[in-house]
């Protein structure tokens, strides 16, 4: 039997290429169910190719012309808005949920995921930067596992395979630095979005790449590597590595590292997480040693604040890591619109971290109320200007 997939984000960059995944292994792989938020072209233009029993737009105004476009698609099902979302993910032939929406719209859809039991891949790192505990407790009632998607995550979980209980003396997280990683101080006042979409070795979605600019991306990936591996963040060491050929390692107590390399294909981690425990062959470039450098540097958290303040978030714990992520969406596309400088991002999130109302002892509930609290905050102080 096929295994069915419901991918939550099939019109970004993981989701398409989840899609690329599942047409070279279309003997063990169907796509379900297909979602995307605004992009309703590409939606209709992968149903029409993959064929899937059903298919939602989140935002409801693309309702109307994504039923016209499958019009001769009778057996393809079309649904649209945020409740749509949370309940296909319920459908009984599901057999795993690729979770590949970007920022906190993935919460409340991963939950229902879980709670339908439906293995989950995760490549919505905030549902974990948001919710890590909640997560954590709801995959553990409902017995399902939770498999890691971001290259980084499933680098670390590729090293731990048959390593048992050994314990584990640190994480090591590597990230390319972004393109600003030389640039000083006075260069980063200058900077703006199209700069900063111009990552140096992976091809992602324009949110991601941001974050990657300012490393807040990584300091979302200590915190989501904390709950994926029950790892405290001080045992979580964030490297520069530049040519992003090790994806990630594990320091065991004896002082050995076990490393996963290859060349930045996310293919590659998307379908571990489909196979686990099974290698499929996985069709693409490979790895030459031969013509490849591998440099380390320490990130500056002076220059680049956020990653200092997710470790900063994580350690307050609580609704903290919650605020950090609404605050970053906001300054995040506000930097991409031209409302904010990229220092200024930080600076925002920094005041938004200390105005909100702090729990310790957050719910759902909570996590909703947070989540708005700190948009509207962000979204006040950025257009006041004060940081710029």
């Amino acid at each position: 039997m096929k295994q069915q997939i419901c991918i939550l984000g099939s019109t970004g960059s993981i989701g398409t290429q989840a899609l690329e995944v599942i047409k070279q292994h279309s003997d063990r792989y169907e796509a379900y169910a297909l979602t995307a938020n605004n992009n309703w072209q590409l939606l209709a233009e992968q149903a029409r190719q993959f064929q899937p029993a059903a298919v939602v737009i989140a935002n409801e105004c693309f309702y109307a012309p994504l039923v016209e476009a499958l019009a001769d698609y009778s057996d393809i099902k079309v649904y649209a808005g945020a409740t749509a979302l949370t309940q296909i993910v319920e459908a009984q032939p599901i057999d795993m949920v690729l979770t590949a929406m970007v920022g906190f719209s993935g919460l409340k859809p991963t939950i229902h995921a879980i709670k339908a039991r439906k293995k989950i891949c995760l490549a919505n790192k905030e549902t974990l930067v948001v919710a890590g505990e909640l997560i954590c407790n709801l995959a553990r009632e409902y017995q399902v596992p939770i498999l890691p998607v971001d290259s980084e995550h499933s680098a670390i979980f590729q090293s731990l395979v048959g390593e048992g209980d050994n314990a584990i003396e640190k994480l090591l997280l590597t990230c390319s630095g972004g393109p600003f990683r030389l640039l000083n101080h006075e260069q980063l006042q200058n900077v703006n979005a199209s700069d900063a979409l111009k990552h140096p070795t992976w091809d992602m979605g324009a949110k991601i790449t941001i974050d990657s600019a300012s490393l807040m991306n990584k300091g979302f990936e200590v915190i989501e590597a904390k709950w994926l591996f029950g790892i405290p963040a001080d045992k979580i060491e964030v490297l520069i590595h530049p040519q992003s050929i090790i994806h990630s390692a594990v320091q065991f107590i004896d002082g050995g590292i076990k490393a996963q390399l290859g060349v930045p294909d996310m293919r590659l981690p998307i379908q571990y997480a489909f196979s686990f425990p099974d290698r499929l062959t996985l069709q693409g470039e490979r790895l030459d040693l031969f013509k490849q450098p591998l440099e380390f540097f320490k990130p500056d958290t002076e220059k680049f604040r956020c990653l200092a303040m997710a470790y900063e978030a994580i350690d307050k714990g609580g609704n903290m890591p919650c605020i950090l992520n609404a605050a970053n969406e906001v300054v995040n596309e506000g930097f991409r619109n031209n409302q904010c400088s990229f220092l200024a991002m930080a600076a925002i999130i920094e005041a938004t971290m200390k105005h909100v109302a702090f729990d310790k002892n957050p719910d759902l509930d909570v996590y909703l109320q947070t989540d708005a609290e700190a948009r509207r905050i962000a979204s006040d102080l950025m257009a006041k200007q004060i940081y710029n």
